[in-house]
């Protein structure tokens, strides 16, 4: 721990709410098809080309829409009217300009954080959607370093700590994902941190044998961070 200099952050589900989001708009799909047909698994169909057409669109919620749309089509057999489309599409941009909806502790954490490591934040998607969330969350001012990106994997953040000028012994990522957020840096021998959320989607899941003689910390919290780190910087607050 002595040897952090910086620290960094996922954005989506570390440090505000976002799969939840999701969870909601496919609770809305799901009504929307049923309309149509009985269909047992509405859910698992549109996973199945969210999934297929991230190759195509990226993560992030024009994807997902453009994933719901293409769905409702081959569900319905092309019988789905263009006013339920308009549907679709209308709960995409709500979603994207729905509030940031901080985690508890969040920016505490950061604040107390930043006189004493770089702070960057990490996360993937659609460019303009993240840079908005990230605007709007009020948190920008605690890093230094932002970087949207397509996926994360261990290339990546390679290239982003070597463009940055990172040592790995340096660097720390904190996030709530193990596929993206812990696994990658274990394996570039990064200290990593998880922190679960509630609700994960279903292509961050990983196994028991994913994660079977890594080393990493789990906390419960954001909040468990700074002892995590050095207990003495509590007393800066």
């Amino acid at each position: 721990m002595q040897n952090i200099k910086t620290i960094a952050f996922d954005a989506d589900d570390t440090l505000w709410v976002n799969e939840s989001l999701f969870r909601g708009v496919e609770d809305k799909f799901e009504s929307l098809i049923n309309n149509y047909l009985t269909e047992s698994d509405i859910k698992g169909k549109l996973y199945k080309k969210e999934i297929e057409n991230l190759k195509h669109f990226g993560y992030g919620v024009k994807g997902f829409v453009l994933s719901m749309i293409e769905s409702a089509i081959d569900l319905t057999s092309g019988e789905i009217k263009g006013c339920d489309i308009k549907k679709i599409i209308e709960w995409g941009k709500e979603q994207i300009h729905h509030p940031v909806h901080l985690l508890d502790g969040a920016s505490d954490i950061l604040k107390l954080l930043k006189s004493d490591y770089n702070l960057m934040i990490i996360t993937k998607g659609d460019l303009l959607d993240q840079e908005s969330k990230i605007s709007r969350s009020g948190l920008k001012k605690y890093f230094n370093i932002i970087e949207v990106v397509s996926d994360k994997n261990e290339m990546v953040y390679s290239d982003l700590m070597n463009r940055h000028n990172i040592l790995p012994s340096e660097f720390m990522m904190v996030g709530n994902s193990l596929k993206s957020d812990v696994l990658p840096l274990v394996e570039l021998g990064v200290c990593s941190v998880h922190i679960p959320f509630h609700t994960t989607w279903q292509h961050e899941i990983v196994n028991a044998e994913d994660t079977n003689g890594k080393k990493y910390k789990e906390l419960n919290d954001i909040r468990e961070l700074p002892s995590f780190l050095k207990p003495q910087i509590i007393s800066k607050n």
